[in-house]
Protein backbone atom coordinates (compact mmCIF):
# COMPACT_ATOMS: atom_id res chain seq x y z
CA UNK A 1 0.00 0.00 0.00
CA UNK A 2 1.47 3.36 -1.00
CA UNK A 3 1.89 6.46 1.07
CA UNK A 4 -1.27 8.33 2.07
CA UNK A 5 -2.04 11.60 0.32
CA UNK A 6 -4.33 14.58 0.98
CA UNK A 7 -7.99 14.02 0.17
CA UNK A 8 -9.44 16.97 -1.76
CA UNK A 9 -13.02 16.25 -0.72
CA UNK A 10 -12.46 16.25 3.05
CA UNK A 11 -9.78 18.85 3.74
CA UNK A 12 -6.00 18.89 3.87
CA UNK A 13 -5.79 16.87 7.09
CA UNK A 14 -7.64 13.80 5.80
CA UNK A 15 -5.37 11.25 4.06
CA UNK A 16 -6.23 8.74 1.35
CA UNK A 17 -4.85 5.27 0.75
CA UNK A 18 -3.97 4.00 -2.72
CA UNK A 19 -7.23 2.00 -2.77
CA UNK A 20 -9.25 5.13 -1.96
CA UNK A 21 -7.44 7.02 -4.73
CA UNK A 22 -8.17 4.20 -7.19
CA UNK A 23 -11.84 4.18 -6.15
CA UNK A 24 -12.07 7.96 -6.58
CA UNK A 25 -10.42 7.82 -10.01
CA UNK A 26 -12.87 5.12 -11.10
CA UNK A 27 -15.83 7.21 -9.88
CA UNK A 28 -14.50 10.20 -11.85
CA UNK A 29 -13.97 8.13 -15.03
CA UNK A 30 -10.21 8.82 -15.12
CA UNK A 31 -8.93 5.25 -15.40
CA UNK A 32 -8.00 3.52 -18.64
CA UNK A 33 -6.16 0.43 -19.86
CA UNK A 34 -5.02 -2.09 -17.28
CA UNK A 35 -5.92 0.22 -14.37
CA UNK A 36 -9.54 0.37 -15.54
CA UNK A 37 -9.57 -3.42 -15.94
CA UNK A 38 -8.14 -3.92 -12.45
CA UNK A 39 -10.57 -1.46 -10.85
CA UNK A 40 -13.66 -3.02 -12.44
CA UNK A 41 -12.40 -6.44 -11.41
CA UNK A 42 -12.11 -5.22 -7.82
CA UNK A 43 -15.66 -3.81 -7.94
CA UNK A 44 -16.94 -7.23 -8.97
CA UNK A 45 -14.85 -9.27 -6.52
CA UNK A 46 -14.15 -6.98 -3.53
CA UNK A 47 -17.18 -5.69 -1.66
CA UNK A 48 -15.16 -3.20 0.40
CA UNK A 49 -13.68 -1.62 -2.73
CA UNK A 50 -17.11 -1.51 -4.39
CA UNK A 51 -18.43 0.41 -1.36
CA UNK A 52 -15.53 2.86 -1.65
CA UNK A 53 -16.45 3.56 -5.28
CA UNK A 54 -20.13 3.96 -4.39
CA UNK A 55 -19.20 6.33 -1.55
CA UNK A 56 -17.16 8.50 -3.92
CA UNK A 57 -20.01 8.54 -6.44
CA UNK A 58 -22.36 9.80 -3.70
CA UNK A 59 -19.87 12.47 -2.65
CA UNK A 60 -19.38 13.74 -6.19
CA UNK A 61 -22.99 13.47 -7.38
CA UNK A 62 -24.19 16.83 -5.92
CA UNK A 63 -21.44 18.64 -7.82
CA UNK A 64 -21.50 16.61 -11.03
CA UNK A 65 -25.30 16.85 -11.38
CA UNK A 66 -25.41 20.65 -11.25
CA UNK A 67 -23.29 21.53 -14.29
CA UNK A 68 -22.63 20.10 -17.71
CA UNK A 69 -19.20 18.55 -18.30
CA UNK A 70 -16.80 20.89 -20.13
CA UNK A 71 -13.55 19.55 -21.57
CA UNK A 72 -10.54 21.56 -20.31
CA UNK A 73 -7.67 22.55 -22.63
CA UNK A 74 -5.54 19.45 -23.19
CA UNK A 75 -2.46 20.77 -24.99
CA UNK A 76 -0.40 21.35 -21.84
CA UNK A 77 -1.23 17.96 -20.29
CA UNK A 78 -0.58 16.19 -23.60
CA UNK A 79 2.87 17.78 -23.88
CA UNK A 80 3.71 16.77 -20.31
CA UNK A 81 2.62 13.17 -20.86
CA UNK A 82 4.42 13.02 -24.21
CA UNK A 83 7.61 14.16 -22.51
CA UNK A 84 7.19 11.47 -19.89
CA UNK A 85 6.74 8.79 -22.56
CA UNK A 86 9.90 9.91 -24.37
CA UNK A 87 12.04 9.47 -21.25
CA UNK A 88 14.55 6.61 -21.97
CA UNK A 89 14.36 3.44 -19.88
CA UNK A 90 11.86 4.98 -17.52
CA UNK A 91 10.06 1.71 -16.69
CA UNK A 92 7.74 1.83 -13.72
CA UNK A 93 8.80 5.40 -12.90
CA UNK A 94 6.98 6.59 -16.03
CA UNK A 95 3.81 4.80 -14.93
CA UNK A 96 4.08 6.31 -11.46
CA UNK A 97 4.69 9.80 -12.88
CA UNK A 98 1.72 9.52 -15.24
CA UNK A 99 -0.47 8.59 -12.26
CA UNK A 100 0.82 11.61 -10.33
CA UNK A 101 0.05 13.92 -13.25
CA UNK A 102 -3.44 12.46 -13.58
CA UNK A 103 -4.11 12.80 -9.85
CA UNK A 104 -2.96 16.39 -9.89
CA UNK A 105 -5.32 16.90 -12.81
CA UNK A 106 -8.40 15.48 -11.05
CA UNK A 107 -7.53 17.15 -7.73
CA UNK A 108 -7.41 20.51 -9.47
CA UNK A 109 -10.54 19.55 -11.37
CA UNK A 110 -12.51 19.06 -8.15
CA UNK A 111 -11.56 22.54 -6.97
CA UNK A 112 -12.53 24.02 -10.34
CA UNK A 113 -15.80 22.10 -10.26
CA UNK A 114 -16.68 23.51 -6.82
CA UNK A 115 -15.86 27.02 -8.03
CA UNK A 116 -18.04 26.48 -11.08
CA UNK A 117 -20.98 25.42 -8.93
CA UNK A 118 -20.58 28.57 -6.83
CA UNK A 119 -20.59 30.70 -9.98
CA UNK A 120 -23.78 29.03 -11.21
CA UNK A 121 -25.49 29.65 -7.87
CA UNK A 122 -24.54 33.34 -7.74
CA UNK A 123 -24.84 34.35 -11.42
CA UNK A 124 -27.94 34.20 -13.68
CA UNK A 125 -27.70 31.66 -16.53
CA UNK A 126 -26.74 33.04 -19.95
CA UNK A 127 -28.26 30.19 -21.95
CA UNK A 128 -29.89 26.80 -21.52
CA UNK A 129 -27.38 23.93 -21.87
CA UNK A 130 -27.99 21.39 -24.60
CA UNK A 131 -29.27 18.07 -23.23
CA UNK A 132 -26.82 15.18 -23.34
CA UNK A 133 -27.65 11.50 -23.55
CA UNK A 134 -26.63 9.59 -20.40
CA UNK A 135 -23.82 7.07 -20.83
CA UNK A 136 -24.78 3.41 -20.60
CA UNK A 137 -23.90 1.98 -17.19
CA UNK A 138 -21.32 -0.85 -16.99
CA UNK A 139 -22.63 -4.35 -16.35
CA UNK A 140 -20.96 -6.40 -13.62
CA UNK A 141 -21.10 -10.09 -12.71
CA UNK A 142 -19.25 -12.03 -10.01
CA UNK A 143 -18.74 -15.81 -9.97
CA UNK A 144 -18.18 -17.63 -6.66
CA UNK A 145 -15.87 -20.58 -7.34
CA UNK A 146 -16.85 -23.69 -5.40
CA UNK A 147 -14.38 -24.90 -2.79
CA UNK A 148 -12.37 -21.66 -2.77
CA UNK A 149 -12.69 -18.07 -1.57
CA UNK A 150 -11.85 -16.82 -5.07
CA UNK A 151 -14.31 -14.85 -7.17
CA UNK A 152 -14.16 -14.31 -10.92
CA UNK A 153 -15.12 -10.74 -11.86
CA UNK A 154 -16.65 -9.89 -15.25
CA UNK A 155 -17.41 -6.34 -16.40
CA UNK A 156 -18.98 -5.24 -19.69
CA UNK A 157 -18.46 -1.64 -20.86
CA UNK A 158 -21.31 -0.86 -23.31
CA UNK A 159 -19.79 2.44 -24.49
CA UNK A 160 -16.68 0.60 -25.74
CA UNK A 161 -18.07 -2.86 -26.41
CA UNK A 162 -15.34 -4.35 -24.19
CA UNK A 163 -15.64 -7.30 -21.82
CA UNK A 164 -13.19 -7.29 -18.89
CA UNK A 165 -12.47 -10.61 -17.15
CA UNK A 166 -10.50 -10.59 -13.90
CA UNK A 167 -9.28 -14.10 -13.01
CA UNK A 168 -6.62 -13.05 -10.49
CA UNK A 169 -5.75 -15.99 -8.23
CA UNK A 170 -7.41 -18.61 -10.47
CA UNK A 171 -4.68 -21.17 -11.19
CA UNK A 172 -4.65 -23.38 -14.28
CA UNK A 173 -4.11 -27.15 -13.99
CA UNK A 174 -2.40 -27.57 -17.38
CA UNK A 175 -5.20 -29.85 -18.57
CA UNK A 176 -8.34 -27.70 -18.63
CA UNK A 177 -9.43 -24.18 -19.53
CA UNK A 178 -12.42 -22.25 -18.22
CA UNK A 179 -14.78 -20.73 -20.77
CA UNK A 180 -17.34 -17.94 -20.26
CA UNK A 181 -20.80 -18.29 -21.84
CA UNK A 182 -23.91 -16.18 -22.36
CA UNK A 183 -27.07 -18.19 -21.65
CA UNK A 184 -29.94 -16.56 -23.62
CA UNK A 185 -33.60 -17.15 -22.65
CA UNK A 186 -34.01 -19.14 -25.87
CA UNK A 187 -31.57 -20.89 -28.16
CA UNK A 188 -28.03 -22.16 -27.70
CA UNK A 189 -25.45 -20.83 -25.30
CA UNK A 190 -22.95 -18.40 -26.82
CA UNK A 191 -19.25 -18.45 -26.00
CA UNK A 192 -17.82 -15.13 -24.78
CA UNK A 193 -14.24 -16.39 -24.65
CA UNK A 194 -11.61 -18.32 -22.73
CA UNK A 195 -10.72 -17.24 -19.19
CA UNK A 196 -6.94 -16.78 -18.85
CA UNK A 197 -5.77 -18.24 -15.50
CA UNK A 198 -4.51 -15.70 -12.94
CA UNK A 199 -4.79 -12.82 -15.41
CA UNK A 200 -7.03 -9.91 -16.31
CA UNK A 201 -8.00 -9.76 -19.98
CA UNK A 202 -10.02 -7.46 -22.23
CA UNK A 203 -12.18 -8.91 -25.03
CA UNK A 204 -13.98 -6.86 -27.68
CA UNK A 205 -17.57 -8.01 -28.21
CA UNK A 206 -19.07 -7.82 -31.76
CA UNK A 207 -22.08 -5.52 -32.11
CA UNK A 208 -24.57 -8.32 -32.85
CA UNK A 209 -23.54 -10.14 -29.66
CA UNK A 210 -23.24 -6.94 -27.59
CA UNK A 211 -26.97 -6.30 -28.14
CA UNK A 212 -27.67 -9.42 -26.03
CA UNK A 213 -25.62 -8.26 -23.05
CA UNK A 214 -27.99 -6.44 -20.72
CA UNK A 215 -29.01 -6.17 -17.08
CA UNK A 216 -30.14 -9.62 -15.90
CA UNK A 217 -28.39 -11.57 -18.67
CA UNK A 218 -27.34 -15.03 -17.41
CA UNK A 219 -23.69 -16.10 -17.62
CA UNK A 220 -22.11 -19.52 -17.09
CA UNK A 221 -18.54 -20.65 -16.48
CA UNK A 222 -17.60 -24.11 -17.77
CA UNK A 223 -14.58 -26.40 -17.55
CA UNK A 224 -13.25 -27.32 -20.99
CA UNK A 225 -10.25 -29.09 -22.53
CA UNK A 226 -7.25 -26.85 -23.20
CA UNK A 227 -8.17 -24.40 -25.95
CA UNK A 228 -11.86 -24.29 -25.02
CA UNK A 229 -14.92 -26.00 -26.45
CA UNK A 230 -14.03 -25.03 -30.06
CA UNK A 231 -17.59 -25.46 -31.31
CA UNK A 232 -18.38 -28.57 -29.29
CA UNK A 233 -21.09 -28.87 -26.65
CA UNK A 234 -20.12 -26.88 -23.53
CA UNK A 235 -18.42 -28.82 -20.75
CA UNK A 236 -19.51 -29.07 -17.10
CA UNK A 237 -20.81 -25.84 -15.56
CA UNK A 238 -18.73 -24.82 -12.53
CA UNK A 239 -20.49 -21.51 -11.71
CA UNK A 240 -23.25 -19.17 -12.90
CA UNK A 241 -23.98 -15.48 -12.44
CA UNK A 242 -26.04 -12.60 -13.84
CA UNK A 243 -25.12 -9.18 -15.16
CA UNK A 244 -26.32 -6.25 -13.08
CA UNK A 245 -25.93 -2.55 -13.81
CA UNK A 246 -23.68 -0.59 -11.43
Amino acid sequence: MGAARPCPSEGLYRSMTERELLAAELALGLLEGEELLTAHGLVASDGEFARLVEDWEHRLAPLLDTIDPVAPPTDVLQRVLAGIDRAPEAGTEVIALRRKVRRLQWTAGLAALAAGVLAIVTLPPMFAPAPTAPAAAPLVASFALSGTELRLGVTYLPERGDLLINAAGLAGDGVHDHELWLVPPEGKTISLGIVAPDRSVRLHIPAELAARLRDGAVLALTREPLGGSQGRTPGPIVATSKFSST
